[in-house]
């Protein structure tokens, strides 16, 4: 990451998509095989992005306006209070970062929230679970919005391998706004 790439104030941040208890249980119908692997990565990249770490927690939220009824008429297993078990972090992901969580109904992170911590056009390095769902929902409208984007394949899990493989290879295209790096080659450049 070049200084040129890096947030206003002079660094990159790092966003923990969704580290959750719904994403990481293999019970749950959205638990991704390749939690497991990720989280060791996401702890590496947490500890060396010490005061610039943000985590997300997606929640289903009291209202669900627009295509988000049929939604949760599909995935009524989901359809809770925010402040379910199911919506918790995974333990390893407790203690990654002194903020809060940020706390988000869509899909997408980026928003008016997560700039008023990072500025409006800054270094993202997305790490976190689904790659085919909010991690690339993330990054799209962040590129879109003027950050940089960095995804660390190797600390994002995919629904599936094949979807993860296949949403890395599509956000592949947005060189040079976004690129796909491993948790070696981000640290190396830190």
């Amino acid at each position: 990451m070049s200084a040129g790439s890096q947030g206003a104030d002079g660094g990159p941040w790092l966003l923990v998509i969704d580290p959750q208890r719904i994403f990481a249980d293999q019970a749950s119908e959205w638990g991704s095989p390749m939690f497991a692997d990720a989280i060791p990565e996401i702890t590496r990249l947490a500890e060396a992005f010490a005061g610039r770490t943000i985590v997300t927690r997606w929640v289903p939220g009291d209202e669900h306006p627009g295509s988000w009824g049929p939604y949760f008429e599909r995935w009524t297993f989901a359809d809770r209070p925010d402040d379910d078990p199911l919506f918790h972090l995974v333990p390893e992901a407790v203690g990654l970062t002194d903020r809060p969580t940020l706390d988000v109904t869509t899909f997408g992170k980026y928003g008016p929230e997560l700039t008023a911590i990072t500025g409006e056009h800054p270094q993202l390095v997305l790490t976190g679970v689904a790659t085919d769902c909010c991690v690339i929902a993330t990054a799209l409208a962040a590129t879109d919005a003027g950050a940089t984007v960095t995804v660390v394949k190797d600390a994002c899990a995919g629904s599936t391998a094949e979807n993860h493989t296949a949403a890395l290879t599509v956000m592949g295209l947005y060189e040079p706004q976004m690129t796909v790096r491993t948790t070696d080659e981000v640290l190396g450049d830190l």
